[in-house]
């Protein structure tokens, strides 16, 4: 299995196709594997590239908590290990988060931006509040709780029952430690709505129509800070469009990526 050593730790990566080179961060708290649908069936001519966040799937922990920036500075390090000196950047929900923090500190280096149901604003006090109680969830009780309080929440109504299965047992086997700092992580990320008013390249803000999590006033947001931004919105989807409705957003990847140079 495809494997580099960042700081001392084993960093885990799927990818498939050749071509243009696309970075994927996954969600919260998912693995590379996450994104098997677009890995089954890449746009052409494009190389996707999925990462296992430090302390995620088969990617090792490091030290403290793991901010949305240590998760990017993650990223840049597999792309320095594979010999690429650019990429386009996108994630899903926290690799959204991830993908922002690194247009904002890797700009030379994000040639254009997916941001597949996610946002840009910051946490207030009771999301701060409510990451630290799933974090201290994860430690005291394991993945099972985090499993049961979020499934309700990711799927919309017209979901296929086999992405519900796979999504529900790869949380359920994820390191607890690894999810409560990318939950605290997440808790001390900053608006990054700057950071979309800033970029010049092409950015692709994509949503589930059904998702309650990060809706699609949103994306909206999103889409309306960068004047050349996409905005896509997957009817009866949830907060996992590209699991949903994996055709759907396959083609509305491919034609984005293909105005990518």
């Amino acid at each position: 299995m495809p494997t580099v050593p960042i700081a001392g730790r084993k960093l885990f990566y799927r990818e498939a196709g050749s071509g243009l080179p696309v970075l994927l961060f996954h969600g919260f708290p998912f693995t590379s594997e996450s994104y098997w649908p677009q890995l089954d069936a890449p746009p052409r001519g494009c190389r996707l590239i999925a990462v296992d966040h430090r302390g995620f799937g088969l990617s090792e922990r490091g030290p403290g908590v793991s901010t949305m920036e240590e998760l990017a500075t993650d990223g840049a390090a597999l792309l320095d290990a594979l010999k690429l000196p650019s990429a386009v950047i996108g994630g899903v929900s926290m690799g959204g988060y991830v993908s922002l923090a690194f247009a904002k500190k890797f700009p030379n280096r994000t040639k254009a931006l997916l941001l597949l149901d996610t946002q840009a604003s910051a946490d207030d006090e009771a999301g701060r509040a409510r990451r630290e109680a799933s974090a201290k969830d994860a430690e005291a009780h394991g993945m099972a709780p985090i499993a049961e309080a979020m499934m309700p929440r990711l799927f919309g109504p017209e979901a296929p029952a086999q992405a519900k299965e796979r999504i529900e047992a790869m949380m359920r086997a994820n390191d607890p430690q690894g999810t409560a700092a990318a939950s605290r992580g997440m808790g001390a990320r900053e608006d990054t709505l700057d950071v979309l008013r800033k970029f010049p390249g092409h950015v692709l803000v994509l949503v589930g129509e059904k998702d309650v999590i990060t809706p699609v006033e949103k994306a909206k947001a999103m889409a309306e800070a960068c004047p050349g931004a996409t905005l896509e919105v997957v009817e009866g989807a949830g907060h996992l469009a590209h699991l949903e409705k994996p055709e759907r957003v396959n083609k509305a990847l491919g034609e984005f990526l293909a105005k990518v140079k």
